[in-house]
């Protein structure tokens, strides 16, 4: 498994990188923070990461997107990460686009597909219940009636979900096992919430009170959702994990940086053995981070059997090492590091967010034991 990267996905990572540097740097996550943005993120933004082929970069090519892969997908969140870009990419452009592409019906991939590569239409996947990520513990019901079913239950940690057309729901049906609907927000019992996180981004909390819906809301078969909705989540989890790559790079290279313009005792704190360790320590656990990520998206692209393991292994690592980034910028540059004034700050907070998604480090390190028989 090749861990480097070619011409073509060289070539994508610097137009992505100059892309977010000029279009969505960091003074642009502040800007939606302090004048407290309705949706939380820049529609112009998105319409234009469209046009750059980034909302359908996992879309097939005849419904509308370019059809890049995961690892596309992961080059470019490393350059959103390294830019706390907040956009829907990950819950519509990856969440979403993959259970539509992976198992909707030839209706729902022809009506949504174009939409969502497009950007004209955002999605949310509902899956999380509680306050830890844990399908297993899905206690949302969806119960035959008539020519559909009922829906009830509540979701928290919807990505974007206050701002989607369309939610892409997980629910209990028959023997506990798991059915994907595809449900209009504004549905007759269902109610959103928007919680703005601390990371300045956004999810939400939905409710279902008895929300009926037809049986064309169903996407792939009833009672066979549990191995459908494993494939998104295992998507969003290396996406992710190469999000977490990039703002730990960059985290990191703030932090180097200071070590070099700050001064102590008429030198460069830089200079301090201690700190020379440290930063060393975290360069070497960065480069096994980025291993993780690409070798976690390449078994995506490639379908082979253990992508799961290699996905929870770089969910795992990029988790602690991520913090690691965070926290040791923050106390390297010492006190200012806690103020607003400082980007090292805004760092720590978004990947103490996005370490929780779809499952924490301890989370991916049980699946790994349970993978591998333990």
């Amino acid at each position: 498994m090749a861990l480097v990267l070619n011409e073509d996905e060289q070539l994508l990572s610097e137009s992505a990188s100059g892309f977010f540097n000029e279009k969505s740097p960091v003074a642009a996550l502040r800007k939606l923070r302090d004048e407290r943005s309705e949706d939380g993120i820049d529609r112009s933004l998105w319409r234009e990461m469209a046009v750059m082929g980034f909302a359908g970069v996992v879309i097939p090519e005849d419904h509308g997107g370019v059809d890049m892969g995961y690892m596309a997908a992961g080059l470019v969140a490393v350059e959103m990460g390294k830019n706390l870009t907040a956009s829907p990419f990950l819950s519509s452009a990856i969440l979403a686009a993959t259970a539509i592409k992976t198992a909707g019906s030839d209706v729902q991939k022809s009506d949504w597909l174009p939409k969502l590569a497009s950007g004209e239409t955002i999605m949310a996947l509902a899956v999380d219940e509680g306050r830890k990520h844990n399908p297993r513990l899905m206690e949302t019901t969806a119960v035959r009636s008539g020519n559909g079913f009922t829906l009830s239950g509540e979701k928290s940690m919807v990505l974007d979900g206050h701002i989607a057309d369309q939610l892409i729901v997980a629910a209990k049906t028959a023997d506990d096992k798991i059915t994907l609907f595809l449900i209009d927000p504004k549905s007759k019992g269902l109610t959103c919430e928007r919680t703005v996180m601390v990371d300045s981004r956004n999810a939400a909390r939905v409710s279902f009170d008895d929300v009926t819906v037809t049986a064309d809301a169903v996407i792939g078969e009833v009672d066979e959702g549990d191995d459908v909705l494993e494939a998104v989540l295992n998507a969003g989890r290396a996406v992710v994990s190469a999000e977490l790559l990039g703002a730990g790079t960059q985290a990191f290279n703030l932090t180097t940086n200071y070590l070099k313009e700050r001064k102590q005792f008429g030198e460069e704190i830089g200079r301090f053995q201690a700190l020379q360790h440290r930063a060393s320590h975290l360069y070497c656990e960065l480069e096994l981070a980025r291993s993780a990520v690409l070798a976690a998206l390449t078994a995506l692209d490639a379908g082979v059997d253990d992508a799961p393991l290699t996905v929870a292994m770089a969910k795992a690592k990029l988790g602690s090492v991520a913090k690691l980034a965070g926290l040791e910028g923050v106390q390297m540059f010492g006190g200012v590091g806690m103020t607003d004034e400082y980007d090292i700050g805004l760092f720590l907070k978004r990947i103490r967010a996005a370490q929780e998604l779809f499952g924490d480090e301890n989370y991916h390190l049980d699946q790994v034991g349970r993978m591998k028989g333990y």
